[in-house]
């Protein structure tokens, strides 16, 4: 027997919850927010909710609405909850188990669709080991519903109620199994396959014929009833077989003999069925269209077949997305495809206008010509007769085929329709909008597959198709364009054009073609002619961009510009989005010329600026931003003259987005590409820069516009040449802003300790004359914080630089008060602390001592003051990590660094550091200046040449430069790198002279070789004696 569990909770007042559940159901607003409220009590803090919830949802003596929400708090609540015996005891999950099938006679469909969830989702935990009875009540129900659907002439859809649900809550077990990736639950499913498979096909199989016997019972309800509940065994048989495939094409060659022979079955079935069905439904429709008026039962069945046929589709695409080789070697696969293409085709040969619809009643419905196209289009890559190695199947198409299909694409299915000009008329950036989403959704739109299918015919068949769109472009191009028809069909030529533009641009002379056509068109005044113009720009922004040829004629600019300025009854909206979206295109490509486009920048800048103020929607607005961002990039110093036409606009167009985030981040990136293209001419924009990073860091907005914020602030410091303006703002106002970040902002501590160092390397003087004990004292907020351990030695690295910018009288003083030195001796006290962290504090501890030796000196006291300790324990934590460190450190430069930081505190002259002379030291000093090797050069003059390292590496490491790469900041770093003293120093002198200045100050040579020297290894003296010498 089970102990108790340790936790009790109490049994929820079945009364109060029927009463909760009623008020929260009333829809009344003084009573809902409470009952709400106490309802979400009862589920998290009483056991036994969830049953009783479910008791309330089966109850058909309730009110609908209430039994409606018991049934969705259920599956919302708890589902989640399935497992836990403090919610759920045995017994009540063995009665909602039970209770469940009680819903298979609900007559309301939003409960009827809970309860399915439900039972996929309890029978995905449960079933088989706690529900080994789910099929076996199930299954009898569906058995029952078919034999009296089958026995009835008279069924109807009332009758079939419990058949169509049950199928409904099979359908939902087995989709929710066929998803599972773990084994036990792959191993269900497999039982679960092995178990229906055959039972479901037999159903179908017996449905199949009076299906296929409807057409003079369209009016009949019992005909409804049959193709759904034919509809609901077919999915089930579907999700098996799509959930079986692709184990069978992984399978051995025996093994799952029995399951590939079904599913060969089933597909082969499933061919002949699509052809029967389609051939039935279109009899039907058109049968239908001459009677005067269709009942609501007929019109039902046509809706019903007709997404039953689409099933099959959908069946059939899927298996062709798991494995398109494998889906084309399936039996009577190929003929199957051919005969989608074959309606395609037969749906353009009737007269009447519309026969192609977006409707389940039209003769042809535009989603099975999708289903088709697509089915088609990706069969066409296994078809191809030029494939490297053969044809892979034995279908290949003629080239009368092949020829006839491109010429149906063109002009029948690319052409814009009625519905794609009235769109346009109604919504023009809507509708430009939707244009451009064609990549997302191409396998659902009539007109966009059409295109795909061209672009695979032209990639596949090339030798068919690119010599008969180059003879229609030669016969179309010179003919009279006028009306209507003629310019929609233009449009569809030049799209056809543009989608096999690399197949094309051999036979095409496009700059020809662009010089004495396409000019001539784009400033033609035919209202009709928006329709061609807009063609055009995205013609022309495709070609360049697929590098078919380069931007570098003036004609394309000249063309794209007077498109973008065009406000003539000859132009629109849309003409002038696309447009600017062509401009993009072109400027962003490998071929694009600065200098060409240079003459068409300012009215292309104005241009964009006009169009993103006129535009009413945010996404437009983001398009059109995107636009004037790439074009900004590419012009790069050449925008300079035209900062202010964009400059000027930014905080209308900021403040009139509001909260709409996306726009903001684009403005915010506009701006930065702007002082990023400028560079040293961007001072004209720091009034702009700093109210916008200070409202994108503000409480409220940062969480949206922080990191972009901080880019925008990088940027600018990174290409400013001061920190001082002439206006009444500059970039220090921001330098308290940039502290607290760095102090309290973990999530940009990264990027804020760049912006510090920025500062640094602008005016590391003006910075810390003002702020430089709040500047350590944030440092050491990080430090002490629980910032990551790379965030800790970032600042450690900007502490370095601020040492080599600065003079240590404006820092040397806060590097104490802060407690920073103190805080650096502490680690290196510290045996736990990681060696990359050590190695880092060493560096700045070497760097302040190459620095200012005797500010090193003041600091150790101090920080033995404030330790109460006594100077020679500091000296000894410090000395001691720098010897072991120095095995740490692996770059040459970092090892010479310490060996002069060390030589610096030797010319001190202190006896901690002379103690150490004799052998760390001296081995410290020995091993650098084997490795280190440095010669001076002497100019002809006399002059010093500097030194000539030959340790160098030939990349200055990455730290260095910090992404700096194109900005100011980036040659202020490489002079700063150039010219430190460990690249300036010769390290044979620098000893030499700490050594002479050490005997200096203990008393003479005779003393220091007396107290230091003869202390030495003789092998290890007459090593570094040897090395001073060269």
């Amino acid at each position: 027997m089970n102990p108790p569990p340790p936790w009790t909770m109490p049994a929820v007042n079945e009364d109060e919850l029927l009463q909760t559940v009623t008020l929260a159901a009333s829809q009344i607003p003084e009573q809902l927010k409470a009952s709400t409220d106490r309802l979400k009590v009862l589920l998290d803090t009483y056991a036994g909710t969830f049953n009783a919830l479910h008791r309330i949802a089966a109850d058909l003596s309730q009110p609908l609405q209430v039994r409606q929400l018991s049934i969705i708090q259920f599956k919302n609540t708890a589902l989640s909850h399935w497992k836990s015996r403090k919610f759920l005891s045995e017994d009540d999950r063995v009665q909602i188990r039970q209770r469940s099938f009680t819903f298979l006679s609900e007559t309301d469909d939003t409960i009827a669709d809970c309860n399915d969830l439900i039972v996929a989702k309890i029978a995905r935990l449960d079933y088989p080991d706690k529900w080994p009875s789910l099929f076996t009540q199930l299954m009898p129900v569906v058995e029952s519903g078919l034999l009296s659907l089958a026995s009835s002439p008279n069924a109807s859809i009332q009758s079939t109620l419990s058949l169509r649900r049950s199928l409904q809550v099979l359908n939902s077990v087995i989709k929710e199994f066929s998803g599972v990736k773990m084994p036990a639950g792959v191993k269900t499913m497999s039982q679960i396959t092995d178990q229906l498979r055959n039972i479901i096909l037999a159903y179908y199989s017996q449905l199949s014929p009076t299906i296929l016997s409807i057409d003079s019972l369209l009016g009949q309800e019992r005909t409804v009833a049959s193709i759904t509940v034919a509809h609901l065994v077919y999915k089930c048989l579907a999700k098996m077989a799509l959930w079986s495939w692709p184990r069978i094409i992984r399978a051995e060659k025996n093994e799952l003999a029995e399951l590939k022979g079904w599913f060969l079955q089933l597909f082969q079935s499933s061919t002949v069925q699509l052809r029967a069905l389609s051939e039935l439904r279109i009899a039907l429709v058109l049968a239908a269209r001459t009677m005067p008026a269709s009942d609501p039962i007929t019109t039902l069945s046509i809706e019903r077949l007709t997404r039953h046929i689409r099933a099959f589709g959908k069946f059939f695409r899927r298996l062709q997305q798991l494995d398109p080789a494998k889906f084309v070697e399936l039996p009577a696969c190929n003929d199957m495809v051919l005969y989608y293409w074959s309606k395609v085709v037969e749906a353009t040969n009737h007269r009447s206008g519309d026969m192609i619809q977006d409707s389940p009643a039209a003769v042809y419905p535009v989603r099975f010509l999708v289903q088709a196209m697509v089915l088609f289009k990706e069969n066409l890559a296994r078809w191809t007769p030029f494939r490297k190695g053969g044809p892979v199947t034995e279908t290949t198409l003629s080239q009368q085929f092949v020829e006839d299909s491109v010429r149906l694409l063109v002009t029948r299915f690319i052409p814009l329709n009625p519905s794609d000009l009235e769109g346009w008329m109604a919504d023009p950036e809507e509708w430009v909008n939707e244009e451009d989403k064609e990549d997302e959704q191409w396998e659902y739109e009539l007109r966009p597959c059409g295109e795909r299918v061209l672009m695979t015919l032209a990639a596949q068949y090339r030798d068919y198709v690119v010599p008969l769109m180059e003879s229609t472009f030669k016969a179309m191009i010179d003919q009279p364009t006028t009306d209507l028809a003629s310019v929609v069909q233009k449009e569809a030529l030049y799209c056809a054009i543009g989608r096999c533009a690399t197949k094309l641009c051999d036979v095409i002379p496009f700059n020809e073609w662009m010089r004495h056509k396409l000019i001539v068109e784009v400033r033609e005044t035919n209202p009709n002619f928006p329709i061609i113009k807009r063609r055009i720009a995205w013609l022309i922004g495709k070609w360049i961009h697929d590098m078919c040829a380069p931007a570098s004629d003036p004609v394309i600019w000249e063309t794209l510009v007077h498109l973008l300025q065009d406000r003539s009854s000859g132009s629109d909206a849309v003409v002038r989005l696309t447009a600017a979206n062509a401009v993009r295109e072109c400027v962003d490509t490998v071929g694009f010329d600065a200098v060409v486009f240079a003459p068409f920048l300012p009215a292309t800048v104005t241009e964009l600026m006009k169009l993103m103020n006129e535009a009413d929607t945010m996404e437009m607005k983001q398009r059109l931003a995107r636009s004037l961002n790439v074009v900004i990039k590419c012009a790069d110093q050449q925008i300079v003259p035209h900062i202010h036409v964009i400059a000027e606009q930014i905080p209308a167009l900021w403040t009139a987005a509001g909260k709409e985030w996306l726009f903001k981040i684009r403005l915010l990136e506009v701006v930065k590409s702007l002082i990023v293209s400028s560079k040293e001419y961007s001072a004209s924009l720091v009034p702009l820069v700093i109210p916008l990073v200070q409202e994108s860091l503000s409480p409220g907005v940062a969480i949206n516009l922080d990191e972009d914020g901080v880019n925008l602030w990088l940027a600018a410091l990174r290409n400013s040449t001061t920190l001082h303006s002439t206006s009444t703002s500059n970039l220090l106002q921001l330098f308290p802003l940039a502290m607290a970040l760095l102090a309290s902002n973990l999530d940009l501590l990264g990027k804020i300790t760049f912006i510090v160092e920025s500062y640094l390397f602008v005016d590391a003087s003006l910075v810390l004359q003002t702020f430089s004990l709040d500047l350590m004292n944030a440092i050491m907020s990080v430090m002490r914080g629980q910032a990551l351990q790379t965030n800790q030695r970032g600042v450690l690295n900007s502490a370095n630089f601020m040492m080599q910018l600065a003079p240590s009288s404006l820092w040397g003083e806060s590097v104490h008060r802060s407690g920073f030195f103190n805080h650096i001796v502490k680690i290196l006290g510290d045996d736990e602390c990681p060696s990359t962290t050590l190695t880092e504090c060493v560096f700045v501890l070497a760097r302040i001592a190459l620095t200012d030796r005797e500010m090193f000196i003041r600091l150790v006291s101090a920080a033995a003051q404030v330790e109460n300790v006594h100077e020679e324990n500091v000296w000894e934590v410090i000395l001691d990590q720098f010897w072991r460190q120095f095995d740490h450190m692996s770059e040459p430069r970092h090892r010479k660094l310490l060996a002069l930081g060390i030589a610096s505190l030797v010319s001190t002259g202190c006896p901690k550091v002379l103690e150490r002379v004799p052998n760390e030291i001296f081995n410290l000093w020995t091993d650098v200046l084997y490795e280190v090797r440095e010669s001076r050069n002497h100019a002809e003059d006399g002059e010093d040449g500097g030194l000539n390292l030959y340790w160098d590496v030939d990349s200055v490491p990455v730290t260095c430069y910090a992404g700096s790469q194109g900005t100011l900041e980036y040659d202020r770093r490489k002079s700063l790198y150039e010219h430190d003293p460990v690249r300036t120093l010769q390290l044979t002198t620098t000893i030499a002279s700490a050594l002479q200045e050490a005997e200096r100050l203990c008393g003479g040579a005779h003393a220091f070789k007396l107290n230091y020297l003869d202390k030495t290894d003789l092998t290890v003296l007459k090593q570094l004696q040897t090395e001073l010498a060269g």
